[in-house]
């Protein structure tokens, strides 16, 4: 795969971050009292109306973009109703260019801080959750935007263990694993092969000559 003309990841960073465990420790102890928007609240409602009745698997899809990768989500996984979240609703807008005929999938303008607390909140039962590609705040400096090493890695771990990260930036991937421990769960890590790209980021990324990473959450005794 070749082609592509993505610039590879930037940064001073030459490893974990020294503070990720000090950080990850003092989230796990602090009570988030930020207000939930209004518009993730009503986005969070209007998807319990389309899970009314449902009781089976939902997998999350968050930071979903144009919403690719929620709609292969769902295709490959028939029986469960899937849900892509993104805050932009440019990018929400474009999934129309990628919407196939499933029902069982949804793609919602929301912001995933406030969105992961409310489904914490909720009896849905969540059996994956994806993160595909999250802007992955390279600089040393910027460690605390990262998801690992924020407020929002509580509620992150709290809806489900199994998660799926990919990257193109290795570190990041790193810092998750090591961040997950924490809350009990752990990784594996591998290099991602064969030709199915799951978002475009993925297929602009690899056909550049990068290597895209994934690593795969659990809990200790799976």
């Amino acid at each position: 795969m070749a082609g592509g003309n993505s610039r590879g990841i930037s940064t001073s960073q030459v490893g974990v971050h020294d503070k990720l465990d000090e950080l990850v420790v003092k989230y796990q102890h602090s009570e988030n009292k930020r207000p939930i928007s209004a518009h993730t609240q009503a986005a969070f409602e209007k998807t319990c109306e389309w899970l009314e009745g449902f009781d089976g698997d939902v997998i999350l899809d968050s930071c979903c973009g144009v919403g690719e990768s929620t709609a292969n989500i769902a295709r490959a996984n028939p029986e469960a109703r899937v849900i892509g979240i993104d805050k932009s609703e440019l990018r929400v807008e474009k999934h129309e260019h990628y919407r196939t005929e499933l029902s069982n999938y949804t793609v919602i303008r929301a912001d995933v801080n406030d969105f992961w607390r409310l489904v914490r909140q909720s009896n849905w039962r969540v059996t994956q959750h994806f993160l595909l590609y999250p802007n992955p705040y390279p600089k040393k400096t910027q460690v605390q935007k990262r998801w690992h090493a924020s407020a929002a890695m509580v509620d992150l771990m709290a809806i489900t263990p199994h998660i799926e990260v990919r990257s193109n930036w290795l570190i990041y991937l790193m810092e998750f694993a090591q961040a997950a421990k924490h809350y009990g769960v752990m990784s594996d890590l591998s290099e991602i092969t064969g030709d199915d790209c799951m978002t475009p980021f993925e297929r602009k990324y690899r056909a550049s000559g990068q290597v895209c990473w994934q690593l795969q959450c659990r809990n200790e005794e799976d």
